[in-house]
């Protein structure tokens, strides 16, 4: 993608985040937990698998 266009989309999905915030604090704020759930979820499996390989 030419940098000009890609700097574009990236400010265009930086507005989107902050009116998203804006106008719905309470939803942005369900998204942002639901995603660090599944992170956090994600990184303890992991966690898990390496440690029943080391048993």
């Amino acid at each position: 993608m030419p940098k000009n266009i890609k700097q574009i989309l990236i400010w265009l999905l930086f507005g989107f985040i902050v009116y998203a915030i804006i106008t719905s604090p309470e939803r942005a704020a369900d998204i942002v937990q639901a995603v660090w759930d599944i992170i956090a979820t994600g990184f303890k499996n992991i966690g898990e698998f390496f440690s029943s390989l080391m048993e």
